[in-house]
């Protein structure tokens, strides 16, 4: 997710360390966060890996994080998108790296827009549909009606959320569709 995050500011523009640190929090938090202790060996980890490149600035003292402006390889491109479109890892974190991923939607191709989206689609309805599942089994495997009676309005619940979040994306796919069918270059994708 961290590495999402970073290829993403940086496919639009350089940043320090200190920035990334800032706009990577402002996304992520207010309960998580990632520290400059975090950062900086992944930093280091991704410039080894030629995704980024450093480029000091010459008004900086040597040696200081600050000093160290980060930029996008063309390797690092080809992971951004890769990860962009990876819609097979942490699956059970899926809701909030979909998120992280809206964000940087306008850097990939529209037919791609729609991929993402109709994968969401589907793993919010499977989603629902394993809460709905779950609900009904469990009504028959409780027996203590006070405690299967809290189980299930909690389940009720997060199922609740889960369909606005069904509804949101839809709402998003939709207008996606229409942005597209008003580009007379774009080919249309219909489903979901």
């Amino acid at each position: 997710m961290y590495e999402l995050i970073i290829l993403s500011l940086l496919m639009r523009a350089p940043f320090n360390g200190y920035l990334i640190v800032k706009v990577a929090n402002d996304q992520i938090g207010p309960w998580a966060k990632i520290s400059s202790g975090s950062l900086y060996p992944l930093l280091g980890r991704m410039e080894r890996q030629g995704l980024i490149t450093v480029q000091p600035q010459p008004d900086a003292a040597p040696n200081t994080r600050n000093s160290r402006v980060y930029t996008i390889t063309d390797d690092g491109r080809r992971r951004f998108h890769q990860l962009l479109l990876d819609m097979s890892s942490a699956s059970g974190d899926y809701q909030r790296i979909f998120r992280f991923k809206l964000i940087s939607l306008d850097l990939i191709e529209p037919q791609e827009r729609l991929v993402l989206f109709n994968h969401y689609v589907n793993y919010c309805q499977m989603t629902i549909l394993h809460i709905q599942n779950e609900m009904a089994d469990l009504g028959h495997e409780i027996e203590y009606d006070v405690f299967r009676t809290n189980v299930l309005n909690v389940m009720r619940h997060v199922e609740q959320q889960w369909q606005a979040e069904l509804a949101w994306v839809r709402e998003m796919r939709a207008s996606e569709v229409a942005r597209q069918a008003s580009s007379p270059a774009a080919p249309l994708e219909r489903g979901g």
